[in-house]
């Protein structure tokens, strides 16, 4: 993926700032210092110097600092020139680092000559991109324990157990001639058991970290004037959208992004769901379901008035028109998708609480006074990977996906060999488990994949 006999560079820092840094990393860092000193550097010394162009006028005054190789951020010989933050100073400082034998640096190359270079691992470098973009400080925060290496060691001792249990399953198949069945051999069920619970566990923490990271898309549905848009505004803490008694007043969707226990969350409002021959209303009402088809989570806003007098939150939501091939009401189980939200307790006499049922939660509320709604915000907040049992580390949906297919893999090894006593098929299941978990540390990842990743990166990083 990269050509170890060159040097790059590019600038590190944001320009604007009081300091800036250029970066350098590569076999001929040191001898670029040496330029630009004029005399040997000390590794890990800080150096002042007037750094000039080469017709001999001064570009700025920096601190220079190198790092020997294997001693550094990329595993490389790396140099950093800290001058004053100015863009066009920062790129002159470049320029003439350029000049003396360097290039410029792809998006993510010190990143990724650190994971070729074994500093790091892959998950450790996409946390480096996720620690640069975090927009709260839980966020940050679950960044960081990737980075430090928190989902890695998790990966690391699933991969070391994966090892050792294809050994004994292997061994086991060794000895099929024997008169004693290996392969019905209970501990050999049982560490299989224990693996697969050991990745569900992983495989839950790693989706609360990717809410965590990307945010929850949530779509707020339901009959007309049962108070949408009444719930947008109280959740967004602004009059962001058009509130009145008159029915169909939301004829397009509205967005807005909050932060709910660190959790970046994007509220969608929509149009009222009813069947009507206003052609506007009508694309509103199509919108809407589509919406609603894409959403993380669909909080079902119905009138607390009606159902606090017995109509069933579930019998109104099957009132509501649904696309066609789309189940979105109907009596029974709420989806986990849904939260249902009984609005308007101002006025049915309801106290604010939340109750689980019907396979899901009801949130009782009022978005016209506030009171209840810290309840619904706690539930999205929990939802998204925030509150106060957020996501322990950071993850990104290719870590979910490897950890789902690694999960099928091993259910289909333990379906092969205790139904069916084939061994040789279960073997290679954990194989390919193996190899499906190494992709989130980049054990067992192609060179396209890695290329994708590090593309995303800053110029610098």
């Amino acid at each position: 993926m990269t050509d170890d006999d060159d040097t790059i560079a590019a600038i590190a820092t944001a320009t604007g700032g009081g300091v800036g840094i250029v970066r350098v990393s590569g076999p001929l860092a040191f001898a670029i210092a040496r330029r630009l000193l004029g005399t040997d550097p000390v590794a890990r010394h800080a150096h002042y110097a007037v750094i000039r162009g080469s017709d001999g006028h001064k570009l700025d005054s920096c601190l220079v600092i190198a790092f020997e190789s294997p001693a550094s951020y990329t595993g490389e010989d790396v140099l950093e020139l800290q001058g004053h933050g100015n863009a066009i100073v920062l790129e002159s400082l470049l320029a003439r680092i350029c000049e003396l034998g360097a290039r410029r640096a792809r998006a993510g190359e010190f990143s990724e000559r650190a994971f070729l270079n074994g500093r790091i691992d892959l998950a450790q470098a996409e946390a480096i991109a996720d620690l640069i973009t975090a927009g709260s400080e839980r966020q940050a925060r679950a960044a960081l324990r990737s980075l430090d290496g928190v989902f890695s060691r998790h990966v690391d001792g699933l991969l070391a157990e994966l090892t050792q249990v294809r050994a004994h399953l292997e061994a086991a198949i060794d000895f099929t001639d024997e008169d004693i069945d290996f392969l019905a051999d209970p501990a050999l069920a049982a560490r299989l058991s224990v693996l697969s619970t050991s990745l569900a566990a992983l495989l839950e923490c790693a989706r609360r970290g990717q809410l965590l990271r990307d945010g929850l898309y949530v779509v707020i549905t339901g009959a007309p004037n049962v108070g949408k848009s009444s719930l947008l505004n109280a959740l967004a803490r602004s009059d962001r959208a058009i509130v009145t008694a008159t029915p169909g007043t939301t004829r397009d969707v509205l967005r807005e992004v909050v932060s709910l226990g660190g959790a970046r969350i994007e509220l969608v409002d929509t149009a009222g769901l009813r069947e009507t021959s206003d052609a506007i209303e009508a694309e509103g009402v199509r919108r809407a379901h589509a919406e609603r088809a894409r959403a993380d989570l669909v909080i079902e806003v119905v009138d607390a008035t009606a159902t606090a007098s017995g109509t069933h939150a579930l019998e109104e939501a099957a009132l509501l028109p649904s696309p066609p091939g789309r189940g979105v009401g109907g009596a029974g189980a709420i989806s986990p998708r849904h939260i249902i939200v009984h609005n308007k307790i101002d006025l049915a006499g309801v106290e604010p609480h939340v109750e689980y049922r019907d396979g899901g939660a009801h949130a009782w509320l009022s978005a016209h006074d506030g009171r209840g709604v810290e309840l619904l915000e706690a539930l999205l907040a929990d939802r998204a990977g925030g509150g106060e049992a957020g996501g322990t580390f950071s993850a990104r949906a290719r870590h979910v996906d490897a950890l789902e297919r690694t999960g099928d893999h091993v259910e289909l090894a333990r379906a092969h060999l205790t139904d069916r006593g084939a061994g040789e098929l279960a073997a290679e299941e954990l194989r390919q488990a193996q190899q499906t978990l190494g992709e989130i540390t980049g054990a067992f990842t192609p060179d396209d994949l890695l290329a994708q990743i590090f593309s995303t990166f800053c110029i610098g990083k």
